[in-house]
C-alpha cells in the first residue's frame, strides 16, 4: 500500500495545503504537514500567469509538477483537470504521473476548455463519458495502489441531485475516492457525507462557493480529505503587492519584515550543500 492510502486510512481528516511552486511545497514539508496538494489553478498563476480556463495542457503541468515533485518528500495529490482528452489520454497522464512519483490523482467531468470549479460557465461530458475515463485509469495504472479520485461539476452545472448520482456512477466505475465540487453550504456537505462510504474529498477554496470550515468539522461532516488549495497562493500574493507598493512609495517600511537571509538559505538546504562543498574540496 502506498503512503497517501495509508494517511487516507488513518488521518482525521487528511489535510493538503495547496502547494505553487518548490519553495511552497518545502514550507509545507517544513511545516509537518504529511501530504501536499498541486492544483492547476495555482500552476496556471505562479508560473505562467494565466487564469485557470483550459489554456494550458498536460504538457504545461507536468514540467511544474516535476520541478515540485523533486523537491518535496511528502505523498502528493494532483490535479489532472478533465485528462486532456479522452480516455487515452487519461491512461498516459497517469502513467506520466505515476512516474514522476505522484501516488494520487483526480480528475474532472468537465468538457475542454475546462474551467476552475468555482468559476461560472462550465460544461460537463456525460457520465458514461466519464465512467470510461476513470474504467481506463483504474484499470491501466501501472501501481495497483495509486489513488484515484472522480471528481463532479455537477453541482454548480445542473444541481446536487445529478452530482450525487454521477458520484455513485464514478464510484461503480472503479474510482478510489471522490470530490464533489462546490457545495454550497453545510447542509449540502452534509448531504454529500451521508450518501457515500468513501473517502471523500473537500475543497476549502478561499472566496470560492463552499464555506471554509476546519478540518475537524469536515471529518465530523464525512471527509476523509481535505485541501486547502489556493490559501499560501492568496497570501503570498497580497504580501508581494504590499512590498511592491512599499518599495513604490520609496518608504521601504516593509525591509526586515519577512525571514531572515540566514533562515532562507536553511529553508532551501544551503548547509546540506555546503558540506557537500566542504567534504569534496
Amino acid at each position: 500500500m502506498n503512503a497517501f492510502r495509508e494517511l487516507v486510512a488513518s488521518e482525521r481528516p487528511l489535510v493538503m495545503p495547496g502547494a505553487h511552486d518548490a519553495l511552497s511545497a518545502l514550507l509545507i514539508e517544513q511545516a509537518g504537514f504529511k501530504a501536499v496538494f498541486i492544483g492547476g489553478f495555482s500552476i496556471a498563476g505562479v508560473r505562467f500567469g494565466v487564469p485557470d480556463i483550459g489554456l494550458l495542457g498536460a504538457r504545461e503541468f507536468a514540467d511544474a509538477y516535476r520541478d515540485i515533485l523533486a523537491v518535496c518528500k511528502l505523498p502528493a495529490l494532483v490535479d489532472v483537470d478533465n485528462g486532456y482528452g479522452d480516455h487515452k489520454n487519461v491512461v498516459h497522464a497517469v502513467h506520466n504521473l505515476e512516474r514522476m512519483g505522484v501516488q494520487a490523482l483526480f480528475f474532472e467531468d468537465q468538457v475542454s476548455p475546462k474551467r476552475c470549479g468555482h468559476i461560472a460557465g462550465k460544461a460537463l461530458v456525460p457520465a458514461q463519458e466519464m465512467c470510461s475515463k476513470i474504467r481506463a485509469a483504474a484499470g491501466e495504472r501501472i501501481n495497483p495502489d495509486t489513488f484515484i479520485i472522480a471528481r463532479t461539476d455537477a453541482r454548480e452545472v445542473v444541481g446536487l441531485d445529478e452530482a450525487l448520482r454521477r458520484g455513485e456512477a464514478y464510484l461503480r466505475a472503479g474510482a478510489d475516492g471522490l470530490f464533489i465540487e462546490a457545495p454550497l453550504d453545510v447542509d449540502e456537505m452534509r448531504t454529500i457525507g451521508r450518501a457515500f462510504d468513501v473517502p471523500l474529498m473537500a475543497n476549502m477554496l478561499e472566496g470560492g462557493r463552499t464555506p471554509i470550515l476546519k478540518p475537524p468539522q469536515l471529518e465530523e461532516l464525512g471527509f476523509r480529505m481535505v485541501i486547502y488549495g489556493i490559501s499560501l497562493l492568496m497570501r503570498i500574493t497580497r504580501t508581494m503587492q504590499d512590498a511592491l507598493a512599499d518599495m513604490a512609495s520609496g518608504q521601504f517600511r516593509e525591509v526586515g519584515s519577512g525571514v531572515g537571509f540566514e533562515e532562507y538559505k536553511a529553508i532551501v538546504g544551503m548547509p546540506a550543500w555546503s558540506s557537500i562543498e566542504d567534504r569534496y574540496k
